[in-house]
């Protein structure tokens, strides 16, 4: 997997567990599709919805991968992401998010960013848990509302990149993992953009990066 970490990292330690899709399920194979595709340096067509393929399924299997791929990620940093350094969760001064999941936290509340992270990827995982609403077996329809489900993940971890990159860049630049950023959030940018899967409006912290990785690609 291009995107693996150095295993020397001296704080490779995940910040959630892994999301394993099993092996030799049909999202397995989509999964090492994805891989294949993402090694010829075309993300644009990598994303791409593989023919004859499942909508929600092929989003369900990158929304996961996402997932893994951003945990370690912000893994590499945490660190450096403390109640002190990050008392709350920002991307840059304009932007501040409020924490709420609409079920234990109905009315959005302030916190630090290692704690809004810990919620949002614990909410996270709690959704790729659910058999209903990411089912990994065969056959086993995907519930109506999984689209707005989707939706709303990708668009929270959206938001940890926008804090690694507003608030922590120097740090993965200290760490040499700008690349590996790079890369991840550009796969994850051009995944949301080619299935309208995140407001413009939600992007805007990160407005001037994605205009620059697009223009590249052109």
């Amino acid at each position: 997997n291009a995107f693996s970490l150095a295993s020397g990292s001296r704080s490779s330690k995940t910040f959630k567990p892994k999301k394993n899709i099993p092996e030799g399920s049909h999202q397995y194979e989509l999964l090492k599709h994805a891989e294949a595709t993402l090694g010829s340096g075309n993300l644009r067509q990598a994303v791409m919805l593989p023919e004859g393929e499942d909508l929600n399924e092929w989003i369900a299997v990158n929304t996961v991968d996402f997932f893994n791929q951003i945990n370690m990620l912000y893994g590499t940093i945490t660190e450096f992401c403390t109640e002190s350094s990050c008392p709350v969760m920002s991307a840059g001064p304009r932007y501040e998010y409020h924490w709420a999941d609409g079920t234990n936290i109905k009315k959005p509340i302030k916190c630090s960013a290692p704690k809004y992270i810990d919620y949002l990827m614990t909410w996270v995982q709690d959704q790729l848990d659910d058999e209903t609403l990411f089912p990994s077996k065969i056959g086993v329809p995907f519930p109506k509302n999984f689209m707005s489900v989707a939706k709303t993940i990708l668009k929270r971890l959206f938001r940890v990149y926008a804090h690694i990159y507003h608030q922590h860049f120097d740090s993965v630049m200290r760490l040499q993992e700008e690349a590996h950023l790079n890369t991840s959030f550009k796969h994850f940018i051009f995944f949301v953009q080619e299935f309208n899967l995140i407001d413009r409006r939600e992007l805007a912290p990160l407005h001037e990066l994605i205009e620059k990785l697009g223009s590249k690609d052109r």
